[in-house]
Protein backbone atom coordinates (compact mmCIF):
# COMPACT_ATOMS: atom_id res chain seq x y z
CA UNK A 1 0.00 0.00 0.00
CA UNK A 2 1.48 3.76 -1.01
CA UNK A 3 2.79 5.42 2.01
CA UNK A 4 0.48 8.37 2.14
CA UNK A 5 -2.96 9.60 1.82
CA UNK A 6 -2.81 11.38 -1.56
CA UNK A 7 -0.29 8.77 -2.88
CA UNK A 8 -3.48 5.91 -2.12
CA UNK A 9 -6.04 8.03 -3.50
CA UNK A 10 -3.90 7.76 -6.43
CA UNK A 11 -3.66 3.90 -6.22
CA UNK A 12 -7.44 3.79 -6.08
CA UNK A 13 -7.88 5.43 -9.27
CA UNK A 14 -8.56 9.35 -8.00
CA UNK A 15 -6.12 12.05 -9.26
CA UNK A 16 -5.18 15.05 -6.06
CA UNK A 17 -4.98 18.28 -7.85
CA UNK A 18 -4.99 21.73 -6.07
CA UNK A 19 -6.55 24.51 -6.98
CA UNK A 20 -3.97 27.58 -5.63
CA UNK A 21 -1.15 28.86 -8.02
CA UNK A 22 1.29 31.31 -6.87
CA UNK A 23 4.24 32.61 -7.81
CA UNK A 24 5.57 32.71 -4.26
CA UNK A 25 4.15 28.52 -4.55
CA UNK A 26 6.34 28.26 -7.13
CA UNK A 27 9.66 30.00 -5.70
CA UNK A 28 9.61 28.50 -2.26
CA UNK A 29 9.85 25.18 -3.44
CA UNK A 30 6.28 23.90 -2.23
CA UNK A 31 5.44 22.67 -5.37
CA UNK A 32 7.83 20.83 -6.40
CA UNK A 33 7.68 19.35 -2.59
CA UNK A 34 3.87 18.52 -2.92
CA UNK A 35 4.63 16.37 -6.40
CA UNK A 36 7.41 14.88 -5.05
CA UNK A 37 6.69 14.11 -1.61
CA UNK A 38 3.05 14.18 -1.38
CA UNK A 39 1.64 12.74 -4.73
CA UNK A 40 0.48 16.12 -6.52
CA UNK A 41 -0.83 14.99 -10.06
CA UNK A 42 -2.46 18.59 -11.40
CA UNK A 43 -2.64 22.38 -10.29
CA UNK A 44 -5.47 25.56 -11.38
CA UNK A 45 -4.74 28.88 -11.40
CA UNK A 46 -7.10 30.72 -9.45
CA UNK A 47 -8.03 34.44 -10.39
CA UNK A 48 -8.80 34.77 -6.18
CA UNK A 49 -5.79 33.25 -5.08
CA UNK A 50 -3.90 35.17 -7.58
CA UNK A 51 -5.06 38.46 -6.64
CA UNK A 52 -4.38 38.29 -2.68
CA UNK A 53 -0.71 37.10 -4.52
CA UNK A 54 -0.53 40.27 -6.41
CA UNK A 55 -0.69 41.87 -3.46
CA UNK A 56 2.41 40.40 -1.98
CA UNK A 57 6.27 42.28 -3.11
CA UNK A 58 6.80 38.80 -5.22
CA UNK A 59 5.56 40.53 -8.40
CA UNK A 60 6.93 43.63 -7.68
CA UNK A 61 10.40 43.25 -9.46
CA UNK A 62 8.46 42.28 -12.71
CA UNK A 63 5.78 44.53 -12.84
CA UNK A 64 7.86 47.72 -12.85
CA UNK A 65 9.85 46.03 -15.77
CA UNK A 66 6.92 45.78 -17.20
CA UNK A 67 5.40 49.28 -16.67
CA UNK A 68 9.22 50.80 -17.40
CA UNK A 69 7.80 49.07 -20.89
CA UNK A 70 4.26 51.11 -20.57
CA UNK A 71 2.85 47.55 -20.47
CA UNK A 72 -1.15 48.07 -19.92
CA UNK A 73 -2.42 46.41 -16.93
CA UNK A 74 -4.35 43.33 -19.07
CA UNK A 75 -1.04 42.79 -20.68
CA UNK A 76 0.78 42.62 -17.21
CA UNK A 77 -2.34 40.40 -15.84
CA UNK A 78 -1.26 38.03 -18.75
CA UNK A 79 2.56 38.22 -18.69
CA UNK A 80 2.63 37.27 -15.01
CA UNK A 81 0.27 34.82 -15.66
CA UNK A 82 1.41 32.91 -18.37
CA UNK A 83 4.77 32.80 -16.66
CA UNK A 84 3.61 31.45 -13.55
CA UNK A 85 1.91 28.90 -15.34
CA UNK A 86 4.77 28.08 -17.51
CA UNK A 87 6.90 27.92 -14.26
CA UNK A 88 4.06 25.39 -12.55
CA UNK A 89 4.35 23.15 -16.13
CA UNK A 90 7.75 22.97 -16.47
CA UNK A 91 7.81 21.59 -12.37
CA UNK A 92 4.87 19.20 -13.12
CA UNK A 93 6.44 17.81 -16.23
CA UNK A 94 7.94 14.56 -15.26
CA UNK A 95 4.77 13.39 -13.65
CA UNK A 96 3.13 14.16 -17.37
CA UNK A 97 5.52 12.01 -18.96
CA UNK A 98 5.31 9.30 -16.66
CA UNK A 99 1.68 9.52 -16.90
CA UNK A 100 1.55 9.40 -20.47
CA UNK A 101 -0.35 12.75 -20.50
CA UNK A 102 -3.23 11.43 -18.12
CA UNK A 103 -1.92 13.82 -15.24
CA UNK A 104 0.58 16.73 -14.63
CA UNK A 105 -1.26 19.63 -16.21
CA UNK A 106 -1.84 23.34 -15.05
CA UNK A 107 -4.69 24.77 -15.74
CA UNK A 108 -5.39 28.29 -16.87
CA UNK A 109 -8.93 29.50 -17.58
CA UNK A 110 -9.93 32.14 -20.67
CA UNK A 111 -11.07 35.16 -19.24
CA UNK A 112 -14.77 34.65 -17.94
CA UNK A 113 -15.94 38.02 -19.99
CA UNK A 114 -16.37 35.27 -22.67
CA UNK A 115 -18.82 32.66 -21.65
CA UNK A 116 -20.89 33.51 -23.22
CA UNK A 117 -19.06 34.48 -26.77
CA UNK A 118 -17.74 30.99 -29.03
CA UNK A 119 -15.62 32.73 -31.52
CA UNK A 120 -13.51 34.70 -28.62
CA UNK A 121 -13.17 32.00 -26.12
CA UNK A 122 -11.91 30.16 -29.19
CA UNK A 123 -9.35 32.81 -29.92
CA UNK A 124 -8.59 33.45 -26.68
CA UNK A 125 -7.83 30.03 -26.33
CA UNK A 126 -5.31 29.21 -28.67
CA UNK A 127 -3.66 32.61 -28.04
CA UNK A 128 -3.11 31.35 -24.67
CA UNK A 129 -1.57 28.26 -25.56
CA UNK A 130 0.54 29.65 -28.12
CA UNK A 131 1.69 31.90 -24.95
CA UNK A 132 2.16 29.10 -22.29
CA UNK A 133 4.14 26.48 -25.34
CA UNK A 134 3.71 23.79 -22.94
CA UNK A 135 2.01 20.39 -23.60
CA UNK A 136 0.53 19.58 -20.55
CA UNK A 137 -1.73 23.48 -20.15
CA UNK A 138 -5.15 22.67 -19.75
CA UNK A 139 -7.49 25.87 -20.85
CA UNK A 140 -10.73 26.21 -18.52
CA UNK A 141 -13.81 26.49 -20.46
CA UNK A 142 -17.13 27.36 -19.31
CA UNK A 143 -19.79 24.61 -19.74
CA UNK A 144 -22.33 27.60 -21.02
CA UNK A 145 -24.34 27.02 -23.91
CA UNK A 146 -21.68 28.97 -26.24
CA UNK A 147 -19.03 27.17 -24.47
CA UNK A 148 -19.70 23.94 -25.70
CA UNK A 149 -19.00 24.30 -29.24
CA UNK A 150 -15.59 26.14 -28.74
CA UNK A 151 -14.89 22.92 -26.72
CA UNK A 152 -15.46 20.66 -29.57
CA UNK A 153 -13.72 22.78 -31.65
CA UNK A 154 -10.72 23.59 -29.70
CA UNK A 155 -10.71 19.28 -28.96
CA UNK A 156 -10.48 18.43 -32.22
CA UNK A 157 -7.34 20.77 -32.80
CA UNK A 158 -5.69 18.98 -30.33
CA UNK A 159 -5.99 21.93 -27.42
CA UNK A 160 -6.56 20.32 -23.90
CA UNK A 161 -9.57 21.77 -21.97
CA UNK A 162 -10.52 21.36 -18.44
CA UNK A 163 -14.42 22.26 -18.78
CA UNK A 164 -15.43 24.18 -15.94
CA UNK A 165 -18.81 25.14 -14.14
CA UNK A 166 -20.57 22.11 -14.81
CA UNK A 167 -23.36 22.05 -12.00
CA UNK A 168 -26.84 19.76 -13.86
CA UNK A 169 -26.61 15.89 -15.79
CA UNK A 170 -28.41 17.90 -18.40
CA UNK A 171 -24.83 20.40 -19.33
CA UNK A 172 -22.97 17.35 -18.65
CA UNK A 173 -24.71 15.20 -21.20
CA UNK A 174 -24.08 17.79 -23.65
CA UNK A 175 -20.10 18.31 -22.84
CA UNK A 176 -19.83 14.46 -22.57
CA UNK A 177 -21.52 14.59 -26.20
CA UNK A 178 -19.15 17.13 -27.06
CA UNK A 179 -16.06 15.03 -26.38
CA UNK A 180 -17.01 12.39 -28.19
CA UNK A 181 -17.80 14.04 -31.30
CA UNK A 182 -14.73 15.70 -31.27
CA UNK A 183 -12.76 12.30 -30.98
CA UNK A 184 -15.08 11.10 -34.11
CA UNK A 185 -14.02 13.86 -35.88
CA UNK A 186 -10.69 13.26 -35.35
CA UNK A 187 -10.86 10.10 -36.37
CA UNK A 188 -12.57 10.66 -39.61
CA UNK A 189 -9.75 12.97 -40.56
CA UNK A 190 -7.30 9.98 -39.07
CA UNK A 191 -5.58 12.19 -36.55
CA UNK A 192 -4.78 10.69 -33.28
CA UNK A 193 -7.13 10.22 -30.58
CA UNK A 194 -4.29 9.65 -27.99
CA UNK A 195 -3.42 12.87 -26.83
CA UNK A 196 -6.66 14.33 -27.08
CA UNK A 197 -7.27 15.40 -23.26
CA UNK A 198 -10.08 16.65 -21.37
CA UNK A 199 -11.10 16.78 -17.47
CA UNK A 200 -14.89 17.77 -16.70
CA UNK A 201 -15.14 19.83 -13.74
CA UNK A 202 -18.34 18.87 -11.87
CA UNK A 203 -18.90 21.59 -9.09
CA UNK A 204 -20.22 20.38 -5.80
CA UNK A 205 -20.35 22.63 -2.83
CA UNK A 206 -21.95 25.49 -4.02
CA UNK A 207 -25.26 23.22 -4.68
CA UNK A 208 -25.58 22.51 -1.14
CA UNK A 209 -25.12 26.58 -0.36
CA UNK A 210 -27.92 27.23 -2.49
CA UNK A 211 -30.35 24.05 -1.77
CA UNK A 212 -29.92 24.43 2.07
CA UNK A 213 -30.94 27.67 1.69
CA UNK A 214 -34.17 26.81 0.09
CA UNK A 215 -34.66 23.88 2.29
CA UNK A 216 -34.42 25.90 5.51
CA UNK A 217 -36.83 28.08 4.96
CA UNK A 218 -39.05 24.96 4.08
CA UNK A 219 -38.56 23.80 7.60
CA UNK A 220 -41.25 24.15 10.19
CA UNK A 221 -41.27 25.89 13.41
CA UNK A 222 -42.13 23.33 16.10
CA UNK A 223 -40.93 20.81 18.61
CA UNK A 224 -40.55 18.40 15.72
CA UNK A 225 -38.25 20.66 13.30
CA UNK A 226 -35.16 18.11 12.96
CA UNK A 227 -37.85 14.90 11.89
CA UNK A 228 -38.94 17.09 8.87
CA UNK A 229 -37.99 15.88 5.47
CA UNK A 230 -36.36 19.82 4.25
CA UNK A 231 -34.20 18.96 7.24
CA UNK A 232 -33.52 15.45 6.41
CA UNK A 233 -32.35 16.88 2.97
CA UNK A 234 -29.70 19.33 4.26
CA UNK A 235 -26.41 18.55 2.94
CA UNK A 236 -27.31 15.68 0.89
CA UNK A 237 -27.96 17.37 -2.46
CA UNK A 238 -24.62 18.30 -3.67
CA UNK A 239 -22.94 14.56 -2.96
CA UNK A 240 -26.28 13.23 -4.65
CA UNK A 241 -25.93 15.04 -7.68
CA UNK A 242 -21.97 13.92 -8.08
CA UNK A 243 -22.29 10.44 -7.62
CA UNK A 244 -25.13 10.61 -10.28
CA UNK A 245 -23.04 12.54 -12.58
CA UNK A 246 -20.42 9.62 -12.09
CA UNK A 247 -23.41 7.18 -12.89
CA UNK A 248 -23.57 9.41 -16.09
CA UNK A 249 -20.16 9.57 -16.64
CA UNK A 250 -19.59 5.54 -16.32
CA UNK A 251 -23.00 4.99 -19.22
CA UNK A 252 -21.54 7.00 -21.51
CA UNK A 253 -17.82 5.81 -21.21
CA UNK A 254 -18.97 2.33 -21.34
CA UNK A 255 -21.38 2.05 -24.03
CA UNK A 256 -20.44 0.59 -27.52
CA UNK A 257 -19.78 3.83 -29.04
CA UNK A 258 -17.19 4.52 -26.48
CA UNK A 259 -15.38 1.18 -27.00
CA UNK A 260 -15.50 2.05 -30.61
CA UNK A 261 -13.35 5.21 -29.84
CA UNK A 262 -11.01 3.77 -27.13
CA UNK A 263 -10.06 0.30 -29.59
CA UNK A 264 -8.75 3.51 -32.09
CA UNK A 265 -6.61 5.18 -28.71
CA UNK A 266 -8.95 7.33 -26.88
CA UNK A 267 -9.00 8.29 -23.29
CA UNK A 268 -11.66 8.85 -21.16
CA UNK A 269 -12.55 12.63 -20.47
CA UNK A 270 -12.80 12.10 -16.47
CA UNK A 271 -15.21 13.86 -14.22
CA UNK A 272 -13.27 16.28 -12.06
CA UNK A 273 -14.87 17.16 -8.84
CA UNK A 274 -13.90 20.96 -7.86
CA UNK A 275 -15.76 23.21 -5.14
CA UNK A 276 -14.81 20.92 -2.87
CA UNK A 277 -13.80 22.95 0.17
CA UNK A 278 -16.15 22.85 2.81
CA UNK A 279 -18.16 25.93 3.99
CA UNK A 280 -20.90 25.22 6.35
CA UNK A 281 -19.24 25.00 9.44
CA UNK A 282 -21.68 22.15 10.06
CA UNK A 283 -20.58 19.83 8.37
CA UNK A 284 -16.86 18.05 7.80
CA UNK A 285 -13.88 19.28 6.19
CA UNK A 286 -14.06 16.36 3.82
CA UNK A 287 -17.73 16.51 3.28
CA UNK A 288 -17.35 16.76 -0.48
CA UNK A 289 -14.42 14.79 -0.58
CA UNK A 290 -14.60 11.22 0.94
CA UNK A 291 -17.38 9.85 -0.78
CA UNK A 292 -16.74 10.99 -4.10
CA UNK A 293 -13.24 8.86 -4.36
CA UNK A 294 -13.88 6.71 -7.23
CA UNK A 295 -11.81 5.35 -10.20
CA UNK A 296 -11.04 7.49 -13.21
CA UNK A 297 -11.81 11.10 -11.38
CA UNK A 298 -9.64 13.99 -10.07
CA UNK A 299 -10.13 15.96 -7.12
CA UNK A 300 -9.02 19.50 -7.20
CA UNK A 301 -8.76 21.12 -3.76
CA UNK A 302 -8.04 24.26 -1.94
CA UNK A 303 -5.40 24.65 0.82
CA UNK A 304 -7.35 24.00 3.20
CA UNK A 305 -9.01 20.83 2.25
CA UNK A 306 -5.68 19.66 0.73
CA UNK A 307 -4.20 19.79 4.45
CA UNK A 308 -7.67 18.29 6.46
CA UNK A 309 -7.28 15.17 4.05
CA UNK A 310 -3.40 15.02 4.44
CA UNK A 311 -4.03 15.10 8.30
CA UNK A 312 -7.51 12.88 8.25
CA UNK A 313 -8.70 11.47 5.04
CA UNK A 314 -10.41 8.20 4.94
CA UNK A 315 -10.61 6.44 2.18
CA UNK A 316 -13.51 3.74 1.10
CA UNK A 317 -12.42 2.42 -2.50
CA UNK A 318 -15.01 3.85 -5.28
CA UNK A 319 -17.45 5.56 -3.04
CA UNK A 320 -18.70 7.63 -5.40
CA UNK A 321 -20.73 4.48 -6.40
CA UNK A 322 -21.87 3.82 -3.20
CA UNK A 323 -25.24 4.97 -1.77
CA UNK A 324 -26.80 5.72 -6.03
CA UNK A 325 -30.43 4.93 -4.83
CA UNK A 326 -30.34 7.09 -1.97
CA UNK A 327 -29.16 9.92 -4.16
CA UNK A 328 -31.91 9.36 -6.78
CA UNK A 329 -33.83 9.41 -3.46
CA UNK A 330 -32.61 12.94 -2.92
CA UNK A 331 -33.93 13.99 -6.23
CA UNK A 332 -37.19 12.55 -5.73
CA UNK A 333 -37.09 14.10 -2.41
CA UNK A 334 -36.57 17.74 -3.38
CA UNK A 335 -39.44 17.14 -5.58
CA UNK A 336 -41.68 16.59 -2.68
CA UNK A 337 -40.90 19.66 -1.05
CA UNK A 338 -41.21 21.91 -3.84
CA UNK A 339 -37.68 22.78 -4.79
CA UNK A 340 -37.11 22.72 -8.56
CA UNK A 341 -33.18 21.30 -8.90
CA UNK A 342 -32.92 21.84 -12.61
CA UNK A 343 -33.54 25.78 -11.78
CA UNK A 344 -31.64 25.75 -9.09
CA UNK A 345 -28.20 24.71 -11.22
CA UNK A 346 -29.30 27.11 -13.77
CA UNK A 347 -28.80 30.07 -11.79
CA UNK A 348 -25.82 28.30 -10.28
CA UNK A 349 -24.29 27.79 -13.31
CA UNK A 350 -25.13 31.60 -14.31
CA UNK A 351 -23.81 33.06 -10.64
CA UNK A 352 -20.98 30.94 -11.02
CA UNK A 353 -20.01 32.83 -14.48
CA UNK A 354 -20.64 35.96 -12.55
CA UNK A 355 -18.44 35.27 -9.46
CA UNK A 356 -15.58 34.27 -11.89
CA UNK A 357 -16.20 37.69 -13.65
CA UNK A 358 -16.13 39.58 -9.94
CA UNK A 359 -12.92 37.36 -9.06
CA UNK A 360 -11.38 38.41 -12.62
CA UNK A 361 -12.13 41.99 -12.05
CA UNK A 362 -10.79 42.47 -8.62
CA UNK A 363 -7.62 40.85 -9.87
CA UNK A 364 -7.10 43.51 -12.47
CA UNK A 365 -8.02 45.90 -10.19
CA UNK A 366 -5.80 44.85 -7.59
CA UNK A 367 -2.66 44.46 -10.01
CA UNK A 368 -3.68 48.34 -11.60
CA UNK A 369 -3.70 49.93 -8.26
CA UNK A 370 0.40 47.89 -8.11
CA UNK A 371 0.64 49.02 -11.36
CA UNK A 372 0.03 52.94 -9.96
CA UNK A 373 1.68 52.48 -7.03
CA UNK A 374 5.12 51.38 -9.07
CA UNK A 375 5.06 53.46 -12.00
CA UNK A 376 4.97 56.46 -9.35
CA UNK A 377 8.18 55.04 -8.13
CA UNK A 378 10.20 54.54 -11.62
CA UNK A 379 13.46 56.76 -12.48
CA UNK A 380 11.41 57.99 -15.26
CA UNK A 381 8.66 59.05 -12.97
CA UNK A 382 11.21 60.63 -10.60
CA UNK A 383 12.77 62.44 -13.32
CA UNK A 384 9.04 63.83 -14.43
Amino acid sequence: MPPNTFQQLHYYGQSPWLDNLTRPMITSGRLERLVREEGLRGITANPTTFAAALSSEEYDHDIQELVRHDKTTKHIWETLLVRDVQLACDVLREVYESSDGLDGFVSLEVSPHLAYDTEETMIEARRYRELVNRPNLFIKIPATDAGVPAIEQLLCEGVPINITLLFSIQSYQAVIEAYLSALERSATDNRPLRPIASVASFFVSRVDTLVDRLLTRRIPSSDRESESLPAKLLGRTAVANAKLAYQTFTQAFRSERWERLAAKGARVQRPLWASVGTKNPAYSDLWYVEPLIGRETVATMPEKTWSAFADHGQIMENAVEAGMDEASQVMRDLEKVGINLNCVLWQLEHEGVQQFVDSFDAALATLEMKRKQLLGSTPEAAAR
